[in-house]
């Protein structure tokens, strides 16, 4: 069991890496939104992070809250594999400042993201899940974000195909 929680955990947080890094480029590509983008470049950065603390501090110890991951190792890697291919794809062709949202809207919805964001909101009597959502306090609901702010920008909601 332990291994695969292991192989989970490092798999999301290699996720929220690459969102990261998908965020900058579009943070370079649209420099109007670069400030909202940053924002969210952080956040990944600091999910990535507590993914990392949660695998160094509490795996060992059986301790780990394993609701902020998705259950299935090969969702986690199908979505991996995809954001490496946009990573690829846009360095080369950065995307449309509307690309980049609606990319954005539909990463926030994929299993590794949803899991994470659940488990942020979601009532425990977990200490380590507690502590999770106490560390993350402020990085909620990226996905929310996202609409509010494209609202406000004018920026129309369309499905993104690969």
């Amino acid at each position: 069991m332990e291994n695969e929680l292991l192989q989970l955990a490092n798999e999301a947080m290699r996720l929220e890496y690459n969102v990261s890094k998908l965020y900058m480029i579009f943070r370079n590509a649209n420099p109007e939104d670069g400030d909202f983008w940053w924002k969210l470049v952080i956040e990944e950065n600091n999910h990535a992070g507590l993914i990392k603390s949660g695998i160094e501090s509490f795996l060992p110890k059986d301790l780990f809250p394993s609701e902020i991951l998705a259950t299935e190792l090969n969702e986690l890697q199908e979505v991996n594999r995809e954001l490496i291919s946009f990573l690829h794809k846009y360095e080369t062709f950065p995307p449309t400042r509307e690309t980049a949202f609606n990319l954005a809207l539909k990463i926030e919805r994929s299993a590794g993201e949803i899991h994470f964001q659940n488990a942020m909101t979601k009532d425990t009597d977990s200490k380590a899940l507690k502590l999770f959502q106490k560390l993350n306090q402020d990085d909620k609901d990226h996905e929310k974000k996202i609409l509010v702010y494209m609202k406000e920008q004018g920026i129309q909601e369309t499905e993104i195909k690969h």
